[in-house]
């Protein structure tokens, strides 16, 4: 009976998560588009997990305040802002020395440079400045949609799962129903890179279930869902709005970069093995 008691709760997140989830999937493949509806079928989707913790938290009786609300010691925020830019750092690095990618596209480039009114300023300095402001400014915004999801996977569902299973079956199950829960706009929605979906969907879930095991990490050491967010935003931040952007492409681009490519889940993969090394640390929060 123990068994059934401990997994009813998150068999009713997950139950719910989906159920509301459908709604945004129906709409964002309606259309083909993950930016359609001005980008808020997207905001909606990635509020889902969360919403859905508060309700399963009300159904089961729980205070909301139990999913770590707390921000926890500075230094691991710091650190769950950093580590997205270093293995981002390390991928593209590697992308452009080999030349499965260029550095730099100059008409995204130009595009900044319109856009913030730098069309004076060389190429080098703007893409400096650019990265300044979206590091320091762009967190916000990518954090603001983060937020929604990482109530329900970090908040809830790691810490959930952790009272039945140890680190590693934690990371990888929430990795795991993490990456299944993108499946639909990956395969039948634009949220690709190009590749045919069997690649990017291969890559994109190795790459979400290796940083499961950071996420999880921080997670249980800072006994903060807001390493979460702070992950979840600085990755989204650096990959998507910095990094794959200023890609040239140079022929084959799209099988290697962003989050549908094989150098970041590599890098990832990477990650997840340092972390996993030091789990013997989530001992002690």
């Amino acid at each position: 009976m123990k068994n059934i008691f401990t997994k009813r709760p998150i068999i009713t997140f997950l139950v719910l998560t989906f159920a509301l989830s459908s709604l945004f999937y129906f709409l964002i493949i309606h259309t083909g588009k993950l930016g359609s509806g001005f980008g808020l079928y997207v905001t909606g989707l990635m509020w889902c997990p969360g919403i859905s913790a508060v309700l399963t938290s009300l159904i089961l009786g729980r205070k909301i305040s139990e999913m770590g609300w707390q921000w926890g010691k500075a230094k691991y925020q710091l650190r769950s802002y950093l580590i997205p830019l270093l293995y981002a750092f390390i991928t593209y690095i590697l992308i452009w020395s080999f030349g499965w990618g260029g550095f730099y596209n100059e008409d995204f480039v130009t595009e900044v440079a319109t856009s913030f009114g730098w069309t004076k300023l060389p190429s080098g300095l703007i893409i400096v400045l650019y990265f300044i402001f979206m590091g320091l400014f762009g967190i916000v915004g990518s954090a603001a949609n983060a937020v929604g999801e990482e109530i329900g996977w970090r908040g809830f569902l790691a810490p959930e799962l952790f009272k039945t299973f140890n680190y590693t079956q934690t990371a990888l199950l929430s990795g795991g129903i993490w990456a299944v829960w993108h499946f639909p706009i990956l395969i039948f929605a634009d949220y690709n890179s190009g590749t045919p979906y069997w690649y990017g969907l291969t890559c994109f879930s190795v790459m979400i279930i290796s940083i499961s095991f950071v996420f999880t990490w921080f997670r249980l050491k800072s006994n903060s869902l807001w390493t979460g967010v702070i992950l979840h935003a600085s990755h989204n931040l650096f990959i998507q709005s910095i990094f794959t952007p200023l890609t040239k492409y140079t022929g084959n681009t799209k099988y290697y970069i962003d989050e549908f490519g094989i150098v970041l889940p590599i890098i990832c993969l990477c990650f997840a093995f340092y972390f996993w090394r030091k789990r013997s640390q989530l001992i002690i929060n």
